[in-house]
């Protein structure tokens, strides 16, 4: 099954996220090096099937593989800033509405919710059919609050963003191993649970929090051995 996905060009900056976004999904439609464009198609069938994980992916994106990637190591300081990316220090929450087929009637409708800056969270999928939503996802407020998603999510992401290069791999080791947890536990409650959908979600959120508290925690241990304020015992 090919998916149809549609690029929303409201200005001109976001015509440089939809550049990426069809290159990544449908190369040979767009098929142009130009992020500047303005006769990007309105309507794209992508190649193949769209995968939540791609889709996070994009929605993470800050233009890896390309000269544009405020990260890049290659590129000069002037195309790293000269576009918007799309994963942004302002990103307050991402969500995914799935209905899927060929399943109990409970349980078609997911929630794929993620907070905080895209480039340092997890997607979740969360059951739809339910009444309540899981503590460390409810009643966010300004104050800071690591025990929220979302503030433990922007402290991570602050702290990735001073050392990308050094943190990455960690980012992507959570990545993988968060989703297939997460799935594990999906696939399970899909088969058949006693457990209420409320409960399910609790768990789901408990792995997203402990998985995001872990990461913070290697990337703290981690960072701390290259502070400037340090001493050797040889020294």
């Amino acid at each position: 099954m090919v998916i149809t996905f549609v690029i929303f060009l409201v200005q001109v900056p976001l015509k440089t996220r939809a550049w990426y976004v069809q290159n990544y999904f449908s190369p040979e439609t767009t098929g142009n090096d130009d992020p500047f464009n303005q006769d990007l198609p309105f309507i794209c069938h992508a190649n193949r099937k769209i995968s939540i994980e791609e889709i996070k992916f994009v929605m993470s994106s800050h233009y890896e593989n390309t000269a544009y990637d405020p990260y890049s190591t290659t590129s000069s300081a002037a195309e790293q800033k000269l576009i918007r990316p799309i994963g942004l220090n302002r990103n307050l929450e991402l969500h995914v509405l799935q209905i899927r087929d060929n399943i109990d009637k409970e349980l078609p409708g997911i929630h794929w919710l993620a907070f905080g800056p895209n480039s340092f969270n997890s997607l979740v999928p969360f059951y739809a059919r339910v009444s309540d939503t899981p503590t460390c996802y409810r009643d966010t407020k300004a104050d800071f609050d690591p025990t929220k998603m979302y503030w433990l999510t922007t402290m991570t992401a602050v702290l990735g963003d001073s050392n990308f290069q050094g943190y990455v791999d960690k980012r992507d080791n959570f990545d993988l191993n968060t989703m297939a947890k997460l799935r594990a536990l999906q696939n399970e409650t899909d088969k058949g649970s006693d457990q209420s959908l409320e409960a399910v979600n609790e768990k789901l959120a408990q792995i997203a929090l402990t998985a995001q508290t872990e990461l913070l925690g290697k990337m703290v241990i981690s960072g701390s051995n290259h502070m400037k304020l340090r001493f050797d015992f040889n020294d």
